[in-house]
């Protein structure tokens, strides 16, 4: 009996130290501006979350999303796309939305090298091109 009740304490404490973990990313609060902030996420989570954006994109429609990852140009046959990818944990899975960065920018003199880390702000809006829908943050700020 001597040893549960020393052990109880113990048990107690040991689960609040487990439930705590992660509560640090689930409520940082997104900067002034910003409405979803996926930097301050781990990796698994903002590979979930941008999962989400692409598949539920009513859901992030108007929202102001800053994230980081590595820059990526697709060039289609009217114009380039510039991408910033995100790998899941173990690299091995990779999403990417595009971003139209604001202002006058030429490609490739003024954007960054391909697969160099970016973080990018902008207004999350999907649109149908070909017959597909696409994500794409407007109006983008862009730091490498």
């Amino acid at each position: 009996m001597m040893k549960s009740i020393r052990i109880l304490p113990l048990l107690l404490a040991l689960l609040l130290l487990v439930s705590a973990c992660g509560t640090k990313e689930s409520t940082a609060a997104a900067p002034a501006g910003v409405d979803l902030d996926l930097t301050a996420l781990s990796s698994t989570m903002v590979y979930s979350e941008v999962y989400n954006m692409l598949y539920t994109p009513e859901d992030y429609e108007g929202k102001t999303v800053k994230m980081e990852g590595t820059f990526a140009v697709y060039e289609g046959a009217n114009r380039n796309y510039y991408t910033c990818i995100i790998s899941d944990a173990a690299a091995c899975c990779a999403q990417g939305i595009e971003f139209e960065w604001a202002g006058e920018h030429t490609y490739p003199q003024d954007y960054p090298m391909v697969d160099q880390i970016v973080e990018v702000t902008g207004v999350f809006h999907s649109y149908e091109e070909d017959g597909q829908r696409y994500c794409e943050l407007t109006n983008a700020v862009l730091n490498f």
